[in-house]
């Protein structure tokens, strides 16, 4: 859980391009993450589940800096 509370602290000080530009990177990240786990199985493959959250995570932070709450 200490990841998670970290995730989220670190979240709250970043602008909207920052934001952006994280959601962007982590899709990718994602993108390669799948691809490797369909040729040959993950050592982790929660991995992905963890990444998908924390890309949820940020376009929920982003769309709450974009509506001014």
């Amino acid at each position: 859980m200490s990841k998670k509370v970290d995730f989220l602290n670190s979240i709250n000080g970043m602008s909207e391009a920052d934001l952006k530009a994280k959601i962007q990177e982590d899709e990718l990240r994602m993108k390669k993450l799948t691809f490797a786990h369909a040729i040959a199985p993950l050592e982790n493959p929660q991995s992905i589940r963890f990444l998908r959250r924390d890309i949820a995570r940020l376009k929920t932070a982003l769309r709450k800096i974009q509506l001014g709450a």
